[in-house]
């Protein structure tokens, strides 16, 4: 079993692109076969090497090794056809001896003049292929004007030509509705029809996996490797992939490049798992499972045709189960990258204390930040107006806030047991809620109304930096109770 995953370098890696390649490389791994990284740049104008690389850096974020390919190399290399033009001019001069391809010399302003007139009389706007059927004079008269020639393949004008679909089934397409497709453009360069048919004959590709937009291309491919002698591989169209409003998938439903999910905080782990159910599916309730039983699970038989919804909330709700399985450890170094990129000056030390306290309460590593940095911070900076307690008055919170210093400065040591027992006797005396107590400490200490576990966060932060917090918001909710004094 030999697979390939081949993107075009104009773009980086995305959710549908990343899905093709999961699935190609289950399928390797599943039967013990060859997975093949190709990178089809022929697209000089847009093809970047940024792009070659932010393909190859989210591949590997997302665990997907390849066996051949770029900076790996392998028995078929080069894997770049760009530097592989030698073997498609040896091809098309293979098809044009044998009488199934031919040259064509029409212009470009030609033939959108005939797909205009087509289209206005009602007609199909292919190619007329008009060159098929140029006799020897015609053809030297055309060369004596210069023009350059594109190579057409000679499509049959009857019968049909079947694709057998490992998840679609059978399909047919009459080939009088194929016409005649352009396999070297005139500068020597193949088209992706031609180029893609080429490579995977000499790279020994068994299985073809793709999107199901290339289906429209695989009755013409398959002539192609007819006409050069080679056996058809198998192919497998995968379904499309879909927002929850059922609208072709786009970036306002979350279509962004896999960098910027590992940039959003998502963890690899859980978007392969994501990924995988894009169209696949184990059984009908399974849905967390680790690398390797997906692999042990993957087959062809189990992709729907169906097209796949891509659920924002499911991909958030699934990163975030992946989150609570890590270990402390690996939780807190995985964090420093994004707290340190928000501009905290961290210490890993502290981090891995913080861990417990929100491991729970996030979803993507990102939301971190929004929760610790106060930890990281000096000064902080919020509205007076949230230190006053829930149905309090701001002197009745400054008076309890002044309670809870006194206390605070008194307990024997810093512990989470300790304080929340001398925290909740505290609420007892002065006839308050815990809630109400705890609120208007919570925003002394942080600066926001929703923050880690408050005795956690007190341990954490030390009895000198919460005294020093705590006596700051005394004088801000002074300055509420007699803004005269200000």
């Amino acid at each position: 079993m030999r697979v390939r995953f081949a993107p075009s370098p104009t773009g980086y890696l995305h959710v549908g692109g990343a899905r093709t390649a999961l699935f190609n490389w289950l399928f390797a791994r599943h039967y013990g076969g060859v997975f093949v990284l190709r990178i089809e740049d022929t697209d000089r104008l847009r093809s970047t090497e940024e792009s070659t690389g932010g393909i190859l850096s989210s591949m590997r974020w997302l665990g997907l090794d390849w066996d051949e390919g770029p900076e790996v190399g392998g028995e078929y290399e080069p894997y770049f056809q760009m530097q592989r033009l030698p073997f498609y001019r040896a091809a098309v001069e293979q098809i044009l001896d044998q009488g199934k391809a031919y040259y064509c010399y029409c212009t470009q302003q030609e033939l959108v003049a005939r797909r205009k007139a087509a289209l206005t009389e009602g007609r199909a706007p292919g190619y007329d292929r008009r060159c098929r059927y140029l006799s020897r004079r015609e053809a030297a008269a055309f060369e004596a004007e210069n023009r350059k020639a594109a190579v057409r393949f000679a499509m049959p004008l009857e019968g049909e030509t079947i694709v057998d679909d490992l998840i679609r089934g059978r399909v047919r397409f009459a080939n009088e509705q194929l016409d005649d497709l352009v396999i070297m453009k005139a500068d020597g360069i193949p088209t992706y029809n031609f180029a893609v048919v080429v490579d995977d004959i000499l790279m020994k590709i068994s299985h073809v996996i793709r999107a199901d937009e290339h289906l429209a291309n695989t009755p013409r491919q398959i002539r192609i490797y007819e006409a050069l002698g080679s056996p058809v591989p198998r192919f497998a169209h995968v379904s499309m992939i879909l927002g929850e409003d059922r609208t072709k998938l786009s970036k306002r439903h979350g279509a962004a490049s896999l960098s910027d999910y590992r940039d959003s905080g998502y963890l690899p782990e859980a978007m392969f798992n994501f990924l995988a159910l894009l169209g696949w599916a184990y059984d009908d309730k399974t849905e967390i499972m680790t690398r390797n039983q997906i692999i042990e699970r993957f087959i062809l038989e189990k992709v729907s045709p169906a097209p796949a919804v891509f659920s924002k909330d499911k991909l958030d709700w699934m990163n975030g189960v992946y989150v609570r399985t890590l270990r402390p450890e690996e939780l807190g170094t995985r964090l420093l990258p994004f707290l340190e990129k928000a501009g905290l000056r961290t210490d890993k030390e502290t981090v891995l204390r913080l861990v417990p306290l929100i491991q729970e309460r996030i979803k993507r590593l990102s939301d971190a930040v929004d929760l610790v940095d106060f930890f990281f911070q000096d000064e902080m900076s919020y509205d007076p107006r949230l230190l006053i307690g829930k149905n309090m008055e701001a002197a009745d919170s400054l008076d309890a806030l002044k309670r809870v210093h006194e206390v605070l400065d008194r307990v024997p040591t810093f512990d989470e047991e300790t304080l929340e027992r001398t925290l909740r006797d505290l609420a007892k005396q002065l006839e308050l809620k815990a809630g109400q107590l705890f609120g208007i400490i919570r925003v002394a200490v942080t600066g926001k109304m929703v923050a880690p576990p408050l005795f956690g966060t007190l341990s954490i932060l030390g009895k000198e930096r919460a005294l020093s917090r705590i006596w700051k918001a005394e004088k801000a909710l002074a300055d509420l109770v007699d803004p005269e004094k200000m």
